[in-house]
Parts: structure tokens; sequence; C-alpha cells
């Protein structure tokens, strides 16, 4: 990132080389962070936030699981992301709000519960599997590692520690010649990917795993399912068994950096026809819509900068 670019922190808008942290913080030693991930379209009637306060609401959330008071409230947060992307002049962007327990001791319980940092971040965000990734799709394998189980800690929450495990999954993805990990949970069913919900089609069905099988419910997994619903495409929450991934029609992963990306291969195995398929096609296609004008926003999940 240039460091002239401009970093809404701790409540005003400053340089990206002055947006300095202790390394005595919390969320340094115990992973005590909160973040979401939001993308800016560029869109006919200008740049638009994607489900922002969808976003912001779990941000709220999130930190609240984790006892983190957060000094300004959701439309305080709401006008930062706004103005943090207006200040930086991106008509397309990453936003990267986040919230972080600082210097409040070197115990795993923080001496001061009340220190909370809070920063949103903006940046320009290119295809994250690669480019091609959404049309030709993208080669994942079952990783060794699996997600968190229940009653460890909450996978519901955007927590930054959680995603140790997701470094873990994706590393050894990479490290195995794949793009991507799909991890089981603990009962040996299908979870999610690094940073990503996993939808299967199969039967003339989309099914995806519950939000009990540990995994993050998705803004973007959220938005799959309303737009199934909108073009009466079957959809089913339900859970997964490895050998349905390799028997499936389509698969395609869902997530704020994945968008909508179809998977061709699970462990070196075709999936279908081994090119993007029908039902993952139309849904990206309602999916991209809504920035192009294609597809009619009728719930207001193009929010104005």
């Amino acid at each position: 990132m240039s460091d002239e670019f401009q970093v809404w922190f701790n409540g005003r808008l400053r340089p990206f080389e002055e947006c300095t942290v202790s390394v005595r913080s919390h969320a340094l030693h115990y992973g005590s962070s909160v973040f979401e991930g939001v993308r800016v379209y560029r869109t006919p009637d200008g740049p638009r936030v994607f489900r922002l306060t969808d976003h912001l609401k779990r941000f709220f959330w999130s930190a609240n699981v984790y006892r983190m008071p957060l000094r300004w409230g959701l439309d305080e947060i709401h006008a930062a992301c706004r103005e943090a992307v207006n200040a930086n002049g991106l008509e397309a962007a990453y936003l990267r709000p986040v919230a972080f327990r600082g210097d409040c001791g070197l115990g795993v319980m923080p001496g001061d519960m009340s220190r909370v940092e809070v920063a949103v971040i903006v940046n320009e965000w290119g295809t994250y599997l690669g480019e091609g990734a959404l049309e030709r799709g993208v080669e994942v394998c079952v990783s060794s590692w699996q997600r968190v189980a229940p009653n460890t800690i909450p996978a519901g929450a955007k927590a930054g520690g959680n995603y140790l495990s997701s470094f873990l999954i994706h590393l050894e993805a990479k490290d195995r010649g794949c793009t991507e990990g799909i991890a089981l949970g603990t009962d040996g069913l299908v979870s999610e990917g690094s940073g990503e919900n996993i939808f299967v089609v199969s039967g003339g069905r989309i099914l995806t795993p519950p939000v009990s099988a540990s995994i993050l419910s998705g803004i973007t997994r959220d938005t799959a399912i309303e737009l199934a619903r909108d073009l009466d495409l079957p959809l089913v929450e339900q859970s997964i068994s490895r050998e349905q991934l390799y028997a499936a029609d389509e698969i395609f992963m869902t997530g704020t950096a994945v968008e909508i990306t179809p998977v061709r291969k699970v462990d070196h195995m075709v999936i279908g026809s081994g090119e993007r398929g029908p039902v993952t096609q139309r849904l990206q296609d309602a999916f991209f819509g809504l920035f192009d004008g294609r597809t009619e926003d009728t719930r207001g999940w193009l929010e104005p900068l």
C-alpha cells in the first residue's frame, strides 16, 4: 500500500505511515482482533459499497463476542468507511474495517478491557484466486487440517485468530500445487475453504453446509442463496460428505474476495465437465449483474458513498 493512502484510524483520516500501533498490542500476541472485508464496485450509477450495513452488523457482533467495546457506533463506522473510500478517490476497492485490542498488558487477560482501536483500510483489489479464475475455475484439494470444533472458538465470529487455521489450509493447498483448500469439520464432513464457503451442485439441487458446520456465515454466501431463490434454483443447507465433492456436477466457492468462483478439480479429480457449469454461470450472471445493471437491486444491497 502506498504511503499516500489515507486510513481512518481511531476517529479520523490519517496518512498510512502515521497509523502505527504498539508492539505490545494484545492483538499481536493473542489474535484478539475482528474484521470485515467489503467490496466497493463501479456501477452505472457510480461507486457502490456492497452490503456494507450487513458486514458492519457482523463486525459489531464479532466484537461483542470477544467483549471488545467500540467507541464508535455502527452509523459512525459506516460513515468512516465511506470517508476512507472517497478520500482515496477509488471507484472500485476493497474495504477492511478492523478492531483490535491495543497495548493493554502482556497477559492473556487484558489489563484494560476497553483498550480497543479501530481502523478502516481501503485498497485496490483484483481477482483473489488469480486471473481467469472466475471463468475457468480453480483446482482445490481437501486439506489435512480440520476446521475448529464447535465450542472451541466461535467460528461464526470473524476474528483474526481464527485465520491461523485458514493460513494452514491455504499453505498446504499451495504446497500441493492447488489454488485453494477445503477443510473438513471434526465430524469428517465438508466445512469450508480457507476463506470461502462451499456450494455443491448435484442432481439438480444446490447443496451447502449449514452454519453449524463450523463455517463463517458469509455475506456472499447469503447473497448466493438469495439469488438462487430468485432464479428458482433448488437449494438445501445440509451436511456434505467428502465423496459428494468428487461426484458433484458443479462446485463453486463464495466470499467477498473470491466473489463466485467455480471449482474445476478437487484432489486432481475433474468436477463435472471440468469447466464452469450452467448453474454457476447463472448465479455469476445474477451476482455481477447487480453491478452492471442487469440484475435489479431489490434489497438495497448497493449502498451509495
